[in-house]
């Protein structure tokens, strides 16, 4: 037993090396990568998941333009937008017929912090800290995946408390960002709340100023849809569905 413990010991001491001789330049390489840019495109994959279960995957393409300006267009299954134009967030399912609204900084949705790609990119404006992760395996060996415990703003609850239990954030969410090490490209971003509800965004084909208009990150509600002011609707990716 004693040896568990001292293994253990060493191995959150390694951590700790890591943490203090690593991070910092883990994260500025992956600012420096994404900084200079004044617009972003990705292939995303989303999955989301409920007590470790896929209920939903979804695909498509991801465009971030600063200041403060995300799009997110859903292919497959079927086709929906998520637009934030710097102001508000719009959700359109083309479908329903309807748009729901709502103010950027009320939004807490899930990929509302990956607005800081669409910001200053500086990490420290999302997270209040970040360290390695304990228990997330990266994809690949040259990859590393770093925790980030989210500032009070991009949370979805403020409980005030610190007694949590290690690598989870102030309202019990777990935010994770994997990275490959020798560039600092953006790989992965999961979040896991305390109640089993999960989502994981996963990145190829990174893009870097693309021609792109900036009508694209205008949203212009077609005739006969129904523009709905309020929280995005329930079980649409936000932190509680």
């Amino acid at each position: 037993m004693e040896m568990v413990q001292c293994l253990h010991s060493l191995s959150f001491l390694f951590l700790t090396i890591i943490s203090s001789s690593d991070v910092k330049v883990l994260v500025a390489r992956m600012e420096a990568r994404y900084r200079f840019a004044g617009t972003l495109q990705a292939t995303f994959l989303e999955r989301y998941t409920e007590n470790g279960r896929v209920v939903r995957v979804e695909a498509g393409i991801a465009y971030f333009r600063r200041p403060g300006k995300m799009r997110w267009e859903y292919e497959a299954p079927e086709k929906n937008l998520f637009l934030v134009d710097g102001k508000s967030a719009w959700f359109y399912v083309p479908a329903d017929h309807t748009v729901t609204r709502v103010p950027a900084k009320e939004s807490t949705d899930w990929r509302t912090p990956l607005a800081l790609l669409a910001g200053e990119m500086k990490v420290s404006r999302v997270c209040a800290r970040i360290q390695p992760a304990i228990n997330e395996a990266p994809e690949s060996s040259d990859h590393v995946v770093l925790f980030c415990d989210l500032r009070a703003g991009y949370e979805a609850q403020k409980q005030g408390s610190q007694d949590h239990p290690p690598q989870t954030g102030e309202a019990g969410e777990a935010v994770f960002f994997e990275i490959v090490k020798d560039s600092g490209e953006l790989v992965r971003v999961l979040v896991r709340s305390p109640g089993g509800v999960g989502i994981e965004f996963h990145f190829t084909h990174w893009h870097t100023d693309p021609h792109v208009d900036d009508s694209l990150f205008h949203f212009h509600a077609p005739p006969g849809v129904a523009i709905v002011n309020g929280e995005l609707p329930a079980g649409n990716h936000g932190l509680n569905p």
